[in-house]
C-alpha cells in the first residue's frame, strides 16, 4: 500500500450512503453504457446500483473496505429478494420493527464475509444501515447539536417547503443566511472538525486553503439555485433520512424493478480500481484522486485508462483538491461543457467540479 490505503483507516463503514447524484452519474454514462461493462467505486452501493438502470452488460463495484463490501452485498441481496416497501423498510427509509428477522431471511444468500460483517453489528441492521456510516453521524451531529442552536424548527420547515427558487433565493437572503449561520457552519465544516468527525484526516493531506469557506458556498448555491425539496441529500442533512418524495435513484420506485432484475449483472470485487481488469465503457470514479498526491493520480489515471475501451467515459469529482486529466495524458479529452451542464444541477452539491472525461479512439488521437 501506498496511496491513502496506508494513511485511512478501512475498518468501519465510512459511508452509509452515497453522497454523489446519481442522476448526474447516469445522465454522463448513458450515451456508453447499454450493454456495456461499467466499473464503480462500491463505497455504500447506492450508484453501482443505480447505473443497473442504464442496462450495462455487467457493473464491477469495487473497493478497498471490506466494510463498504458489507453495505453492498447486502443490499444485493435485499434487493434480489425483498419487494419495494419491504427494502425501503430494511434500509431505513421507513419505519419498520423487523429490520433484524428481515436479516435473518436474507443472511443465508450474502457472503461468508459480509455476514460475519453484520452479525457483529445487530444494532446496526436495527437502526437501518443507510445510517451507520460514520459521514451520517457527522450530519446526525450537525443536525442535532449545530442547527438548533442557529434556526429553530419552524425556520427549518419552512425551508424545505420553499416554493419556488425565487422563494428560496428570498427566503436564504432574509431568514437563513445570518451571522450566526456563516460562523458555525464554518467552524463545523472547517478541515480540523471534519477530518475529526466526518471524514479521515488523510482525506485532507492534498487540500489547500479553507475547507469551510468552499463548502458554504456551494451550500449557498444548494439552497437558492436547486429545488430544495425534492433534493434527497439536504432532506437527509434536515431530517435525518430521506423522504418519500426525495429519495436518490436507486431507491426510487421506478428503479426498483430493473435494477432487481438485473441484480445479477453486479459483481463485487475487493481491490484498488485500478487493478480490475478491463475492458470498460464507463467508469464511476468518485471522488478517488483528490485523496492522491499528484503522482500517485497521474500513475492510477493512467492505469485506468488501459482498461478503457475507445470511446469510454471517465466521471468523477472534486470536492475539495483539484484533480483533472493530466496534462500529458492524449488518450482522454475532457468534456468540459457537459460536465458544466451536469454540475450546475447536482443536487449533492458540496463537490466544486464534476469531470467527464472521454477516451479518444486511436485513430484519432494523432490527427
Amino acid at each position: 500500500m501506498s496511496g491513502v490505503d496506508a494513511r485511512a483507516s478501512f475498518d468501519f463503514v465510512r459511508y452509509a450512503s452515497v453522497w454523489e447524484d446519481a442522476d448526474v452519474l447516469c445522465q454522463a454514462l448513458t450515451p456508453v453504457a447499454g450493454g456495456k461493462r461499467l466499473l464503480s467505486i462500491a463505497s455504500a452501493g447506492d450508484n453501482a446500483l443505480a447505473l443497473l438502470t442504464l442496462d450495462p452488460a455487467e457493473v464491477v463495484a469495487v473497493d478497498l473496505n471490506p466494510a463498504q463490501l458489507a453495505c453492498i452485498d447486502l443490499r444485493r441481496v435485499a434487493f434480489s429478494i425483498l419487494e419495494y416497501e419491504d427494502l425501503l423498510a430494511f434500509l431505513g427509509v421507513v419505519a419498520d420493527a423487523k429490520r433484524l428477522a428481515v436479516y435473518q431471511s436474507l443472511r443465508s444468500a450474502i457472503s461468508q464475509d459480509t455476514r460475519t460483517f453484520w452479525d457483529a453489528r445487530p444494532e446496526a441492521v436495527v437502526a437501518g444501515i443507510i445510517h451507520d456510516g460514520k459521514f451520517e453521524r457527522y450530519f446526525a451531529t450537525f443536525r442535532t447539536r449545530v442547527l438548533p442552536w442557529v434556526h429553530g424548527a419552524d425556520t427549518i420547515k419552512r425551508l424545505r417547503e420553499s416554493g419556488s427558487i425565487e422563494e428560496q433565493r428570498a427566503f436564504y437572503r432574509d431568514h437563513w443566511d445570518t451571522w450566526r449561520w456563516r460562523g458555525l457552519f464554518r467552524v463545523f465544516f472547517s478541515r480540523f472538525v471534519m477530518g475529526r468527525l466526518g471524514r479521515d484526516p488523510a482525506f485532507f493531506d492534498h487540500v489547500e486553503g479553507s475547507v469551510a469557506t468552499r463548502i458554504l458556498e456551494r451550500t449557498r448555491y444548494a439552497l437558492t439555485e436547486l429545488p430544495v425539496v425534492s433534493n434527497p441529500y439536504l432532506s437527509y442533512i434536515l431530517t435525518g433520512n430521506f423522504q418519500l418524495n426525495a429519495l436518490p435513484l436507486y431507491l426510487r420506485r421506478s428503479a426498483h424493478g430493473c435494477i432487481r432484475e438485473r441484480i445479477d449483472r453486479l459483481r463485487i470485487v475487493r481491490a484498488p480500481a485500478d487493478e480490475v481488469e478491463g475492458p470498460f465503457h464507463g467508469f464511476n470514479l468518485s471522488d478517488i484522486f483528490e485523496y492522491m498526491a499528484p503522482a500517485e493520480h497521474e500513475r492510477v489515471y493512467g492505469r485506468l485508462i488501459d482498461h478503457a475501451e475507445p470511446g469510454a467515459r471517465l466521471v468523477y469529482w472534486n470536492m475539495l483538491a483539484p484533480r483533472a486529466r493530466p496534462i500529458d495524458e492524449h488518450r482522454v479529452v475532457s468534456l468540459d461543457e457537459l460536465a458544466g451542464q451536469l454540475h450546475a444541477g447536482d443536487k449533492a452539491w458540496f463537490y466544486q467540479r464534476l469531470i467527464v472525461d472521454e477516451v479518444v479512439p486511436l485513430a484519432e488521437r494523432h490527427a
